[in-house]
């Protein structure tokens, strides 16, 4: 037979389960914005293409397992992750500044891996230059 505290004890851990698992099903679902700081930083390789065919390598290689090699977030790792990985020749991320994709690089978030120290600031600017190319490579 169950004392009074163990059964509450349960109920608590219960609880406290349930309120992790919905901040997490909460944080998933809401949308990812950059600060404002980040979205007014500007790239200092906008319009550089001689870094292309780098960042296509480098995209092949860390993003495309989770974003497919055409960015449309349809990788291999993608069916097992929520949210979904984000589709780079959407409209969505299109939008965004170059400002806010470095810093989501840089940030991470859930299964998106932190960048902030294994790509150095200059890849992860021909990156941004690459995935804008992307949206032109769509049809």
């Amino acid at each position: 037979m169950r004392s009074k505290f163990q059964i509450s004890g349960l109920a608590i851990g219960l609880i406290i389960m349930f309120l992790v698992f919905s901040a997490k099903t909460y944080a998933q679902a809401k949308p990812w914005v950059a600060p404002k700081e980040a979205e007014n930083v500007k790239n200092p390789l906008s319009g550089n293409v001689n870094g292309l065919s780098d960042a296509q390598k480098l995209y092949v290689s860390t993003c495309s397992p989770c974003h497919g090699a055409k960015g449309k977030g349809d990788g291999a790792a993608a069916s097992a992750l929520n949210p979904k990985p984000a589709d780079h020749t959407s409209v969505a991320v299109q939008n965004q500044t170059d400002g806010a994709l470095f810093w989501m690089i840089t940030q991470g978030r859930n299964a998106m891996p932190q960048y902030k120290a294994i790509l150095t600031d200059a890849q992860k600017w021909e990156l941004i230059n690459y995935i804008r190319t992307l949206s032109k490579a769509k049809k």
